[in-house]
């Protein structure tokens, strides 16, 4: 059989596998042992950048042993501008070439030469996979395009699990939220809830939600979560520029608070350790009343069914205010006319 019946025979195999299973580690497992079966190697692993270390995490493997994978981490951002220029790296000897580090270790896993290509997510690497040989050997242009193309199945695999649980977890923030503002009346609760919910739920490191005072212009903070008590003491002021243009009803994405212009406290950011940020207004019957503002410690980037997510959300936070503002002031006019019917029963 050809090498060209071999890789035809994998991809038939992986394609087989994203309609039949729904298990990221199954299709990703699937892959490395793809690799290994239709390039003849001893081993291959399937690393994941890890997003609040500089590390590539090993996520599914086969032929290598555990303490070889665990002792020595693979340090994420070198190995990604390499990529970035290289488009491939290769080790005819992993035993020597002084690119890698602990060549006793590899020797010593019976590690020869090493082939490593990137997992991409929509042009960004989130990830590597990599081939080990037992023998020292070359590799085909051929070769190093097959390993790449079941790098990117990696990554479509990778992308449809995390876009199908965000959807889960989507529709189990809104319906919390529902229910909150189906059993409460308490806003400072609900957003409270709010707050905390979507961070554990959108994996932002913390949030908070603040009201416009008409009477004196600032933003009074009415829920909050993750913050330290002098970082929210800075966010009163609506003289900002991120401020002042949710209030215009304007959503603003900040990649990295610590660098960019707009922000004028980057040093307390900083301290506090956030990095990205999403400014969102809240609104109630088409006017901004607030703004919620969401960290990520990390810098990362937001799709954009994610920031219809949160523009959404922040939408309900507005309905739930404008729900309770009108059934206490039914409850206040229900009020006034039963004293003024008390105060004219003696008409009858």
């Amino acid at each position: 059989m050809t090498k060209e019946m071999d890789y035809f025979k994998s991809f038939c195999k992986v394609s087989k596998a994203f309609g039949t299973t729904i298990k990221k580690t199954d299709l990703l497992n699937l892959i490395v042992n793809s690799a290994i079966e239709s390039m003849a190697g001893k081993a291959a692993c399937l690393f994941l950048a890890d997003e609040h270390e500089d590390y590539f995490v090993p996520t599914a493997q086969s032929g290598l042993s555990h303490n070889y994978l665990h002792a020595n981490p693979l340090k994420a951002r070198k190995i990604v501008s390499a990529l970035e220029k290289e488009g491939h790296l290769y080790f005819a000897d992993a035993t020597s070439d002084p690119r890698l580090e602990h060549h006793e270790a590899k020797k010593a896993e019976g590690i020869a030469s090493i082939l490593t290509v990137p997992v991409r997510v929509k042009d960004r690497i989130i990830g590597v996979l990599s081939l080990y040989t037992a023998s020292q050997r070359q590799f085909i242009s051929d070769e190093i395009e097959f390993l790449q193309a079941l790098a990117d199945q990696g990554g479509i695999a990778i992308e449809n699990n995390r876009l199908r649980r965000r959807m889960q977890k989507n529709a189990m923030l809104f319906l919390e939220l529902a229910s909150d503002i189906n059993s409460s009346l308490d806003i400072k609760l609900i957003l409270s809830n709010l707050t905390s919910n979507i961070c554990k739920t959108l994996g932002m490191k913390a949030a908070h939600i603040r009201l416009l005072d008409e009477e004196t212009g600032l933003l009074k903070l009415v829920a909050s979560y993750g913050l330290s008590d002098e970082f929210l003491e800075m966010g009163a002021t609506t003289t900002t520029e991120t401020a002042q243009r949710a209030l215009k009803g304007e959503t603003i994405v900040i990649s990295d608070s610590t660098t960019d212009e707009r922000i004028k406290f980057k040093e307390l950011m900083k301290s506090e350790g956030v990095v990205s940020m999403i400014v969102t207004p809240i609104l109630a019957r088409d006017q901004v009343i607030g703004v919620m503002r969401l960290y990520s410690e990390v810098e990362r980037e937001f799709p954009s069914d994610f920031m219809v997510m949160v523009e959404s959300l922040a939408h309900q936070g507005g309905l739930a205010i404008q729900n309770a503002s009108m059934y206490l002031k039914l409850q206040e006019d229900k009020k006034s006319l039963e004293e003024d019917i008390w105060s004219h029963r003696s008409w009858f």
